[in-house]
């Protein structure tokens, strides 16, 4: 296929290196174009190889996966990173998603959803596993709700369903409404919040608890 997802993986633990890559290689619309372990070799990597996703280990030596992910969206901002980690720490999930991070996954993922997030991110919407979302929800809650939000109810719901990694078409089928009314509202909801990237209204919801409502 000549539009396959180019993918580079980042891990500094060849074992997990090798599990993940010899996953992604069964499937017929991905390519693993290289691999790297640790954040220099991933940056050099991204300058040759141009993946269109980069699934990225944040605990590395020589240079962490938070200071590759901004470096990278720094000098190719069309490329997507997708965190794989084992921290599922509040504070790592908001960092990487500053760094310009579409996604968070946990090591305990299974296959099929990490096929499904790297789907996901490479159609430009972003992807937060379960229990990641659930650590962002828990520890925010009580912040979140002292706090103003502009949105009307259905922008609010339209702004979750985008956090979740919903398409337009998708948002339009389910709330019953055409596909240029959800055009609209995300335009509506990118204005009143200053906010014009997937990662920012993800982040966001995140911090809003729109997520959770």
């Amino acid at each position: 296929m000549d539009n396959k997802i180019k993918i580079l993986v980042v891990d500094d633990h060849q074992v997990v290196l090798d599990g993940f890559v010899a996953r992604l290689e069964l499937e017929s619309d991905i390519d693993v174009v290289d691999t790297a372990s640790n954040g220099i070799e991933a940056i050099e990597s991204v300058r040759i190889s141009r993946p269109d996703v980069v699934l990225m280990d944040i605990s590395m030596p020589h240079c962490s996966g938070l200071e590759a992910t901004a470096e990278i969206k720094a000098q190719f901002p069309n490329v997507k990173v997708l965190i794989l980690t084992m921290h599922d720490n509040r504070e790592y999930i908001m960092k990487v998603m500053q760094a310009g991070a579409v996604g968070y996954m946990l090591k305990d993922i299974s296959s099929d959803k990490l096929i499904q997030a790297i789907k996901t991110v490479y159609q430009g919407s972003t992807y937060f596993c379960e229990s990641v979302t659930q650590t962002l929800f828990t520890q925010s809650v009580q912040a979140i709700t002292q706090k103003v939000n502009p949105l009307s109810r259905r922008e609010d719901m339209i702004l979750k369903m985008v956090a979740q990694g919903e398409s337009s078409k998708k948002i339009a089928k389910s709330l019953n409404i055409s596909y240029r009314t959800v055009e609209t509202h995300r335009q509506n909801i990118k204005h009143k919040l200053d906010l014009y990237t997937t990662a920012g209204l993800t982040k966001y919801a995140v911090e809003k608890g729109i997520l959770s409502s």
